[in-house]
């Protein structure tokens, strides 16, 4: 997910769970749930490094509690105003913390995934329900957000008193909506494998199947097929009355067999289309076997 997603996500998080909490604490937030992403300067470093670094030091569970721990005494160690009654520091770690969580369980349901149990274990776990850049989510975190700072300047215009924390409950309704976003996504990824699985593919039965989300629509998925002969790419649609093609593949690929090669010529000692001298091919000659289409 892209950082600016996340830091909406941990800013609706404060709002809806911590709407109290001093501006240290939203600030501590807000880094613990955006810091994970440290690891796309890994690019800057080369392809190599960006493989060994992307979503997984700082992408697990390990580092969540060291991360924001760190956070939380750096900043405990400012200087605070003398206005701001801060929270306890377990109060502040365990909201730091949870902002860390959430940027956890947001990658996990994308398909590039992430290594949680690192270092105990290299494996990566991914869903393949949201896309790396979700516009509608991005949308229901905005409104979220903005919605009830347009409220709350109409109430202030009108001299009524607000009622409890400003921007608790917009951004409680957009943490359940986030949350029955995700739930739909799932429900289109069961329903996309579903269709996949149900076809054939130039008279040859599915062996694997996977379904990878599209940016556009949460209807769009993109479908990978791996057949005895072949892999095939299609795209899948699983709105209301969506049909489905499997001969509409957007792309397929056959492996290629290796050839066989003469174990005479690959021990040649002479670069390639360089012809033998006459008296290394006499004297190898007797060596050759008698059916050369054995070797062809």
């Amino acid at each position: 997910m892209d950082p600016l997603t996340h830091a909406l996500a941990s800013y609706t998080l404060k709002r809806a769970a911590f709407p109290r909490v001093p501006r240290s604490t939203t600030i501590a937030m807000l880094i613990a749930g955006t810091i994970a992403d440290i690891d796309l300067l890994s690019k800057f470093a080369g392809p190599s490094a960006f493989l060994a670094f992307y979503r997984t030091y700082s992408h697990s569970l390990l580092a969540a509690v060291l991360l924001s721990l760190l956070v939380t005494l750096l900043l405990r160690l400012r200087k605070r105003a003398q206005t701001e009654n801060p929270l306890p520091l377990l109060g502040t770690f365990a909201a730091a913390l949870a902002a860390y969580i959430l940027h956890l369980l947001m990658d996990l349901c994308q398909s590039a995934g992430v290594e949680l149990f690192w270092p105990f274990s290299p494996r990566r776990f991914a869903l393949d329900w949201l896309p790396h850049l979700d516009l509608w989510l991005l949308g229901i975190l905005l409104a979220g957000i903005l919605l009830p700072m347009l409220s709350g300047l109409v109430t202030e215009e009108i001299g009524a008193k607000s009622k409890g924390p400003r921007g608790k409950v917009g951004a409680s309704l957009a943490f359940a909506a986030l949350i029955l976003y995700v739930v739909l996504r799932f429900v289109f990824h069961g329903n996309a494998l579903a269709t996949l699985e149900s076809r054939s593919y130039r008279g040859e039965s599915p062996r694997k199947t996977a379904a990878f989300p599209e940016s556009g629509s949460p209807f769009r998925w993109l479908g990978v097929v791996e057949t005895v002969s072949a892999l095939h790419e299609v795209e899948v649609d699983v709105g209301p009355g969506a049909s489905f093609n499997p001969d509409a593949a957007v792309a397929s690929y056959k492996p290629e067999r290796p050839r066989r090669r003469s174990r005479h010529t690959s021990r040649s000692p002479l670069p390639p289309g360089r012809p033998l001298p006459q008296s290394h091919r006499r004297k190898n000659s007797r060596r050759l076997p008698h059916h050369p289409a054995r070797f062809s």
